[in-house]
């Protein structure tokens, strides 16, 4: 007959064509559900199977609905409505962090938590310039969701700005948190040469820099500090912080600790540039911008080989010599 062994018994063993067994399904699918419309699939897969009428698997009785076009029925739909703007303060920075030209110009803060021996949890809020990475100011509470943290850093900011004689502008980058949304908060900034600016809600991306750099502290605070094990927590943090600002070299800052960077720019013996103040704005991170731009070299050098293929010459706008350079 011209049939495999396993073949023959594997259709002795269905007993009907698969095309009868598809049809049945789809009948006894399209009448539980006519008969319990405000079930779904894996609830009409169940009865079918208790019930004895078919025995199918959820993943076909799911094809089965969606081949039939139908769904449950049921008043307690999900309504998915537009995100309101809630951004209280703009972001001023978006993916131009690169463009800080200064210290004192951008300055960014969070809280981290650290849950260290004993069951104890602290949370720390830190205050970084971002142009030297320094940390200007730090808060300790010993007690979730204590606001003075927050406020006792900005003070200590401000009065940092001050006697620095800073004249501004200075932006104060932060996330959505309540506090740094509350007007107790914003208070603090009034009649001071602070601008606020705040990430999107739900892009910790809008704030890079501080993101990092608690990373590391931690990862330095827990490893090589040992804070888990320390009777002093304030002590501890206070001894890392004086560490990290003068004795710890950055790889972002050619390996200069922060108070060195800060002492060779205001020194002259780093470059000052003015590249804040010509930022282009864009919600579109810097990565997919850049991929678009390699596409479109892409593209353009694709369009060129095609030109010399054809015979046709270059624009006229553009030197022979560089369509040569991009067709070797």
């Amino acid at each position: 007959m011209g049939v495999s062994r396993a073949g023959y018994y594997k259709w002795l063993e269905r007993g009907q064509p698969v095309s009868n067994k598809r049809q049945r399904a789809i009948e006894a699918v399209a009448k539980a559900h006519a008969e319990h419309p405000s079930h779904g699939y894996r609830w009409v897969c169940a009865y079918l199977r208790i019930n004895g009428i078919i025995k199918i698997s959820e993943n076909f009785t799911y094809k089965i609905f969606r081949f039939l076009g139908i769904r449950s029925e049921t008043k307690h739909k999900v309504h998915h409505k537009p995100r309101k703007i809630r951004d209280r303060f703009p972001n001023l920075i978006f993916s131009t962090w690169e463009t800080v030209d200064r210290p004192f110009q951008v300055i960014v803060s969070d809280m981290t938590a650290f849950h260290t021996g004993y069951g104890r949890y602290y949370e720390v809020t830190f205050y970084f310039d971002v142009f030297t990475k320094q940390i200007l100011s730090w808060s300790l509470a010993e007690r979730r969701g204590d606001r003075r943290q927050y406020i006792d850093g900005l003070e200590q900011v401000i009065a940092i700005l001050e006697a620095s004689g800073c004249t501004g502008p200075v932006i104060l980058h932060t996330d959505q948190g309540s506090v740094y949304a509350s007007q107790a908060y914003n208070e603090l900034i009034e009649n001071t040469v602070i601008t606020r600016s705040m990430s999107r809600a739900g892009k910790p991306t809008d704030n890079p820099v501080n993101e990092s750099l608690n990373g590391w502290i931690k990862e330095e605070l827990m490893t090589d500090f040992h804070l888990a094990e320390s009777h002093d927590l304030k002590q501890t943090i206070t001894r890392y912080v004086d560490f990290y600002n003068t004795e710890r070299p950055a790889y972002s800052l050619g390996y200069m600790t922060p108070k060195m960077f800060y002492k060779a720019f205001m020194d002259g013996r780093i470059e000052h540039r003015d590249t804040f103040s010509s930022r282009e704005l864009s919600e579109v991170p810097k990565f997919v911008r850049k991929k678009m731009e390699e596409k479109a070299e892409l593209n353009s050098i694709k369009t060129k080989l095609s030109w010399r293929k054809e015979g046709i010459p270059p624009s006229v706008e553009e030197p022979l010599s560089t369509f040569e350079k991009t067709t070797e």
